[in-house]
């Protein structure tokens, strides 16, 4: 099983509505990518690992597949729609991460 994450980096001008990728954006990617997509959760930043530090990540969007093929079959067709409704919810550019899940 693979994760992909999606992550929205915290900055100074960061804008993010966290309700509207929650109900919206994420609503809207699991229907697109059906089947082919075997869950998905969301993480909102609330601190970074000394006291005092902001989060590095505004917020996160993991979505689990069987394979990265699986990934990118059903993400492909649907990439532009998903990707053009990124500044309905933020500023930022996020930064993608495809891993392996071990444990």
């Amino acid at each position: 099983m693979i994760k992909v994450s999606v992550m929205y980096p915290n900055t100074s001008d960061a804008n993010f509505d966290i309700e509207y990728y929650c109900n919206t954006h994420m609503t809207m990617v699991g229907s697109l990518l059906g089947d082919a997509l075997k869950g998905s959760n969301v993480d909102h930043g609330l601190a970074g690992g000394a006291p005092g530090e902001g989060a590095p990540f505004i917020a996160m969007g993991h979505l689990l597949f069987d394979s990265v093929d699986s990934f990118q079959n059903a993400f492909g067709p649907h990439a532009e729609k998903i990707m053009a409704d990124i500044p309905n919810y933020t500023n930022t550019q996020p930064q993608i991460q495809i891993s392996e899940i071990k444990a």
